[in-house]
Parts: structure tokens; C-alpha cells; sequence
């Protein structure tokens, strides 16, 4: 056996610790979300009890089953979805570049909703509380943290952002990956009393860096009538300070992300875009986030005020990035 230094150990543990707990910054750590939302088979047991570990056992080769045939794009019966093979590729109602918007924003808020109902404990921010910054005049009930929300709800809130905002597929991958790198690093959980207030943030985030057509603050003031430009502002600030101002998204990470999302809908019969980011939009996307972050944090040394907001970037973030 070779002895190897303490020190060289300790960082490769380190290393390791941090490729497992950041999957928004590493191509090889597993999405949080598909993991919460494919329960392993000590969780059917617990569930079904020991009169129906049988049962469990089935469902358990019926879930492997079908994971094998995805993998492998094979059908158990009659095949009733397209896949693409060597000699010919299913292309779908939308292009490379956009793709179906509907089915990427029911599959992302598919996510979110199992990030909630599969949750580990209730850690929060006052900052997301709907409680304390609620988003309507309308009473907040008591009981408010204790009423998971359905996927239907969850869709709706998006949907109405996305379209408002005009939107595009691609900024709804990108917030995917803007709230699971905010849930690692802030060290909290998105449950009932915070969803919405952590979804706006990283769609705001998102259509900033990405979207061709930023959308101002205010804007999502007029798409949400009751809340202040002060209230998004500060949200906002919290939102970037929590990610460390680490808002690159490099393609290994969005093409993760994207594949993920389609084995969530096959796992839940959704339908979901047949084309990935294209080759020349991920180099884009990649370059635009690398530029973004580093301009917020000149910004951030520049203006450490309760007012800061993203929105000083939208004449720079329109600027053509060179690829080499």
C-alpha cells in the first residue's frame, strides 16, 4: 500500500464533499431533485410494510425495469414514443434553439415539487418568507408552512411569470439550476412558507443572464402588482450574496440538468423537448455567465446598498460574447 499525506487526503475528502453537495457547479454529482423524486426500495418498504414487501419488491423491478429501457431505448411493448437512433432523429414541434416551453416549465416545476414534498427539514431565510415578504395583499393563513403546495400550483405561479415575461425554455433550466445551487449553499430547504419568494429570485436571476430580452425589476412589479421595487431589489441581493455571486452555468452542468429533467418526465409520463441546448447557444450561455459574474462583483464592490439590483447589467449583458 502507498502512505499518502494527510493533507493530500484531507483535500481529495474535501474535494469530494463538495462534488457530491454541488451538483449545480459539477457535471458529475447527481441532481438533488431526481434523487428526491426516485424513492429507493427502503423507502417503498417503510411505506408498504412488511405484509407487502412482495408488492414493493415488483414495484422495485418495475422502476429498474424502466430506467433500463430508457437507458437503452427500448420498449417493453408496443413502442409508443420516438427515439432517436444513428440512422434517424425525432425532432418535436420546437426547435434547438426554443425548445417546447409548456413541457420544459410542467417538468421544472415537477422538480420543484418534489424538492418540497421530498424535503429534509424546514431550514429558511426570513428574507424568502411569505410571511414576513408576502408577494399579495391577500391573508397569508396561519397554517400557511404546513400546506405543501400541489404541482398544479407550483406550474400556474411559473407559467404566469414566464409568460408575462416572455421567457424562454432555456431560462427555466437555468432557474432549476440557480435554486438547487441556493438550497446547497445557503444551507436551507424550499418548503411551503418560502417556494415562491425562492422561485422568483432565481427566475429573475436567470432571465437576466440568459434571456435576450432581460426584464427590468419593475417589470416583474407590474406582473406581480402588490410587491415594491425595494422588496425585489433586496431579494435579489440576498439571492446573489447566498450563491457567493457564482452565477456561471457552464454547459457540462446544463446539458446534466437538461437529461435529468427528461428522466423525470419519462418517469412521471410527461412529455419533454427531444433537443438539448445546442452546441453554439451552451458556449453562449457558458461565456454570458462567466461575464455576468464578474461584473456583479465589481457592482457588489461598487454598491453595497439595500437598493442593488442586477438591473444595472442589462445594457452590458446585451453585448455579443466572442467565443474562441
Amino acid at each position: 500500500w502507498e502512505e499518502v499525506p494527510a493533507d493530500t487526503w484531507h483535500q481529495e475528502c474535501s474535494e469530494n464533499v463538495a462534488l457530491d453537495s454541488n451538483p449545480s457547479d459539477h457535471a458529475r454529482a447527481s441532481t438533488i431533485f431526481l434523487s428526491k423524486s426516485q424513492p429507493d426500495e427502503t423507502d417503498y418498504r417503510s411505506k408498504l410494510g412488511d405484509v407487502n414487501k412482495t408488492f414493493a419488491s415488483t414495484l422495485v423491478a418495475v422502476r429498474d425495469r424502466r430506467k433500463s429501457n430508457h437507458t437503452s431505448h427500448v420498449s417493453p411493448g408496443v413502442l409508443s414514443k420516438k427515439y432517436s437512433s444513428c440512422s434517424t432523429i425525432f425532432i418535436d414541434d420546437s426547435t434547438v434553439s426554443q425548445p417546447n416551453l409548456k413541457s420544459t416549465i410542467k417538468c421544472v416545476t415537477l422538480a420543484i415539487f418534489y424538492h418540497i414534498k421530498n424535503r429534509d427539514s424546514d431550514r429558511s431565510l426570513d428574507i424568502f418568507d411569505e410571511k414576513i415578504h408576502p408577494l399579495s395583499r391577500e391573508h397569508v393563513p396561519d397554517n400557511y408552512s404546513l400546506i405543501d403546495p400541489e404541482h398544479k400550483l407550483i406550474y400556474r405561479f411559473v407559467r404566469t411569470l414566464f409568460s408575462a415575461a416572455q421567457l424562454t425554455a432555456e431560462c427555466a433550466i437555468v432557474t432549476l439550476v440557480y435554486l438547487e445551487r441556493l438550497l446547497t449553499y445557503a444551507e436551507i430547504d424550499i418548503c411551503p412558507c418560502n417556494w415562491k419568494r425562492i422561485v422568483l429570485g432565481a427566475i429573475l436571476l436567470a432571465s437576466k443572464v440568459w434571456d435576450d430580452q432581460a426584464v427590468w425589476n419593475v417589470d416583474y412589479c407590474q406582473i406581480l402588482k402588490d410587491i415594491t421595487v425595494e422588496d425585489m431589489n433586496e431579494m435579489e441581493r440576498h439571492f446573489l450574496e447566498l450563491l457567493q455571486f457564482n452565477i456561471n452555468v457552464p454547459a457540462s452542468v446544463y446539458a446534466k440538468y437538461y437529461f435529468d429533467l427528461r428522466s423525470l418526465a419519462d418517469d412521471n409520463n410527461l412529455s419533454f423537448p427531444l433537443e438539448p441546448l445546442s452546441k453554439e447557444r451552451a458556449h453562449k450561455l457558458e461565456a454570458i455567465s462567466r461575464l455576468c459574474e464578474d461584473k456583479y462583483r465589481d457592482l457588489s464592490k461598487a454598491a453595497m446598498r439595500r437598493s442593488f439590483s442586477t438591473d444595472h447589467l442589462v445594457g452590458f449583458r446585451r453585448s455579443a460574447a466572442v467565443i474562441s
